[in-house]
């Protein structure tokens, strides 16, 4: 049975654990990890140490490849996260070595079936006892479409348009089953309740998918969908699938907005605002002083390739080739794309509103890429998250640790007691499922499609 608290708000956390952290140069760091990537024990470690912090989720980003922007192999060889787990695999080994925090991966709708996903989540559900998400993605790479039989990858209206049909199959296969549907009755010899069986029987533009999905229900009816696409269409697909938003957002007027238009969104679709929780990206670098994260930051900052720096820019623009503009110079107004476009306007209005330079626009983003970016002390830290969240910004924080593991020690140890102190966030957990870390019911069975 789901546990919705009834106490006070407070903020809901995710903890962004890619291996060496969400800095750019993180893996050049003395204390980080390189090859963190590959290593079971480090990942069971951080893990660990979100659920200490009593953290509602962890949360791993994936592509289908390589995504890189650089022209030649010496290039590409200076990057940091060229190589890591596919992240269901992981999170299913995890689930044996965590009990409470809940645990949510990429997968993309462009380049998987949904047969196969409904049944890798649902699997994941049912191992973890109730803690799995879903970051539902559309794919904004090439890189990713040439491992698919494609040259380059299918417009971006055209990537959510599948994405709405993946999702009415995905979510009709997670009710092939009614909850009390298997009987297990070895006395009469009837294994399940045929009439509790419903086949899908799915024939659209994109899919055709009879069910049902081989796989009881799963313990939170089904995982908790996330999602976090900030443009037009992202958030549309939002409002109608989304119980968690990811976004960036880099000042409290620009989350405000996009908060009350999301909210607003769901509501259009007639569907609770509650349960749909908005949480902007926060790049934190946290010290016991001012000087003390301060000088973490620019360990970091010395330590970027400006090469690695531009290609990263070059991925957030859209993959817009700016490699021949000089870079001391201004970025120039950018044409469209056909990558994430809400990333896209968010970094350009940044350079101009601050008049960087390509250099010093890469040197800014290099921790945050796009997402606020807070450095500081416990009580500094904690008091720009607590305006976020009580002046309609937010109603949590997918927090973002500079490199790890130190990173994200930090935050559990200075700026997470500092958020209990105030009441902002829980000292212990309140139930067992994601759904319950996130006040989320859970849903009801759904009858859809054709009855076998």
């Amino acid at each position: 049975m789901s546990i919705i608290s009834t106490a006070r708000r407070t903020m809901k956390l995710g903890a962004f654990l890619p291996a060496p952290g969400h800095h750019v140069a993180a893996w050049r760091h003395p204390n980080a990890r390189p090859d963190g990537g590959l290593d079971f024990a480090y990942y069971r470690s951080l893990v660990q140490t979100a659920e200490r912090g009593k953290f509602d989720m962890v949360f791993l980003s994936d592509g289908a490849g390589v995504r890189t922007h650089y022209k030649d192999a010496d290039e590409l060889s200076r990057q940091g996260r060229m190589v890591h787990f596919e992240p269901l695999t992981l999170l299913s080994a995890l689930a044996v070595h965590t009990t409470h925090i809940g645990l949510t991966a990429t997968a993309s709708t462009t380049y998987n079936e949904p047969f196969n996903v409904a049944r890798k989540f649902s699997s994941l559900d049912h191992l973890s006892a109730g803690r799995a998400g879903w970051n539902v993605v559309t794919s904004v790479t090439d890189a990713e479409a040439q491992n698919f039989n494609l040259d380059r990858q299918p417009a971006h209206a055209a990537r959510y348009h599948r994405a709405r049909e993946f999702m009415e199959v995905t979510t009709g296969l997670w009710d092939s089953w009614e909850d009390d549907a298997f009987l297990y009755d070895k006395e009469s010899g009837r294994y399940f309740d045929p009439a509790k069986l419903h086949v899908l029987s799915h024939k659209g533009e994109h899919f055709q998918v009879r069910g049902p999905l081989n796989l009881a229900r799963s313990p939170q009816g089904r995982p908790v969908i996330v999602q976090a696409g900030s443009s037009g269409d992202g958030m549309d697909f939002a409002a109608r699938w989304a119980e968690v938003v990811f976004t960036a957002q880099q000042t409290l007027g620009q989350a405000q907005v996009f908060y009350k238009d999301i909210k607003d969104r769901v509501a259009g679709h007639g569907r609770n605002p509650d349960d749909v929780k908005v949480l902007p990206g926060v790049f934190i670098v946290a010290g016991r002083t001012q000087a003390e994260a301060e000088d973490k930051y620019a360990v970091l900052q010395d330590l970027v390739d400006p090469v690695v720096g531009l290609g990263l820019l070059t991925g957030l623009l859209g993959d817009v080739d700016i490699s021949h503009l000089p870079l001391d110079g201004p970025l120039p107004e950018l044409p469209p794309t056909e990558g994430s476009t809400s990333r896209q306007q968010l970094v350009y209005e940044q350079a101009r509103s601050q008049g960087l330079t390509i250099r010093e626009l890469f040197l800014s983003v290099a921790g945050g890429r796009g997402h606020h970016f807070l450095l500081g002390t416990p009580e500094t830290i904690a008091d720009e998250l607590e305006s976020w969240f009580t002046q309609g910004g937010a109603d949590g924080f997918n927090v973002m640790p500079g490199y790890l593991p130190d990173g994200l020690d930090d935050i559990v140890d200075l700026v997470v007691p500092e958020l209990q102190r105030r009441g902002l966030f829980r000292t212990e957990y309140e139930g067992t499922t994601l759904r319950d870390h996130l006040g989320l019911q859970r849903p009801g069975f759904a009858r859809s499609g054709a009855e076998s």
